[in-house]
């Protein structure tokens, strides 16, 4: 089975969604920091403009939820106000960051990144979902996070490598802008646009030979709750963040700065950690195990409420779990090891696959699920 068309386009604070519980507006930090000001304030914001609630992304994006229309204006001159909005509307649909989170203040990751941003002009127009990783750190850690170029560390040096190919083009510290560049204009002028992604275009376009010649260093340690050099980590349960404790968290910690993750991960920069209910503190909660889209009501392609479910059944099964509202797996678009697959107000069970693939079971209720997850 095939995919089921998702949204055409990724929210933005410029260009906001609609879903069941009003307009969601994404806010793309630069460096993927927040500084505590600023955190306090969006924090804030979400309680005047919208539902109180964050969403903490795959892109590692924070998005206010429940926005009226008519206060889309007012949270927009708010969001510029806390310097959260640093460039125009086109150029901020090109910040598709993701950037290794335990940089340090001048070092090759931060160096690299402000290059990049500094020339998102020289981009061509790319689909809204197309993004570029920074993975400079000792070792790579977005290798299974979705992106389309990166820039990672070889044996060697630095490579350059587009997404679904195991091999990259060296490059230096200088020229690796220019070269994601150039692979983006490839992109473009070879029609990629028709696939729309970096790894399904190569799939059917070979790249240039002079590109694919070096492999990138094996992947790092996954990153986990707990105390880091930089502060302490914490999770947010299905990257799901009420506006009020997180604020008070911030509060609490006396953090410098909150850096996000693709991994329903936060950072409190140069802080130590505090105790908190709220937030995930434990590398093996096994909340972590599990991923779980809004669901309805909130989503409208969703039949289905899927998180409380997910805090049910989290723990009670050693295989990875993910909990979609319909087929489209937009909180985990990749194989788990059960995907429950919300279809006409129950659930369908997809054993060791996609979201979209075709069930080992239809038509489970919760009360199934509850009693028989270990079963399955």
């Amino acid at each position: 089975m095939s995919r089921p068309a998702a949204k055409g386009w990724c929210p933005g604070a410029y260009k906001p969604m609609m879903s069941g519980d009003g307009l969601v507006v994404r806010v793309r930090p630069v460096m993927a920091r927040l500084t505590a000001k600023q955190a306090l304030g969006l924090c804030e914001l979400s309680q005047r403009y919208g539902s109180g609630m964050i969403d903490l992304t795959s892109r590692a994006n924070l998005q206010i939820r429940g926005v009226t229309e008519t206060d889309h204006e007012a949270l927009l001159e708010a969001l510029n106000a806390l310097d959260l909005l640093p460039d125009n509307p086109q150029l901020e649909a090109r910040r598709n960051i993701l950037i290794a989170p335990f940089w340090q203040v001048s070092d090759l990751t931060e160096r690299l990144a402000r290059n990049l941003y500094a020339r998102l002009s020289d981009l061509p127009d790319l689909p809204a979902k197309f993004g570029f990783a920074i993975d400079t750190g000792p070792a790579p850690v977005f290798q299974n996070n979705s992106t389309d170029i990166r820039i990672e560390r070889s044996a060697a040096g630095l490579i350059v490598r587009a997404d679904g190919c195991a091999l990259g083009r060296e490059v230096t510290e200088e020229t690796a802008i220019p070269a994601v560049i150039e692979m983006a204009h490839w992109f473009i002028e070879t029609d990629g646009i028709q696939s729309r992604r970096m790894h399904a275009h190569a799939d059917v376009t070979p790249l240039p030979q002079a590109w694919r010649t070096t492999p990138p260093l094996n992947i790092g340690s996954a990153v986990v709750p707990g105390p880091r050099q930089q502060g302490a980590v914490y999770g947010a349960p299905f990257g799901q963040i009420e506006a009020s404790q997180l604020a008070d968290l911030v509060s609490r910690s006396g953090c410098r700065a909150l850096r996000v993750t693709p991994w329903r991960l936060f950072l409190t920069e140069d802080a130590a950690p505090v105790d908190t209910d709220t937030f995930v503190t434990r590398a093996d909660d096994p909340i972590l195990m599990v991923s779980a889209c809004p669901g309805a009501p909130l989503c409208t392609a969703a039949s289905v409420e899927t998180r409380a479910l997910a805090r049910k059944i989290a723990g009670r099964t050693d295989a990875s779990l993910h909990v979609s509202g319909c087929a489209k797996g937009c909180a985990h678009p990749r194989k788990a090891g059960l995907t429950l697959v919300g279809r006409e107000g129950r659930f369908d069970l997809v054993k060791n696959g996609l979201p979209w693939d075709e069930p080992t079971q239809t038509g489970l209720t919760e009360n199934d699920l509850l009693n028989r997850i270990g079963e399955f």
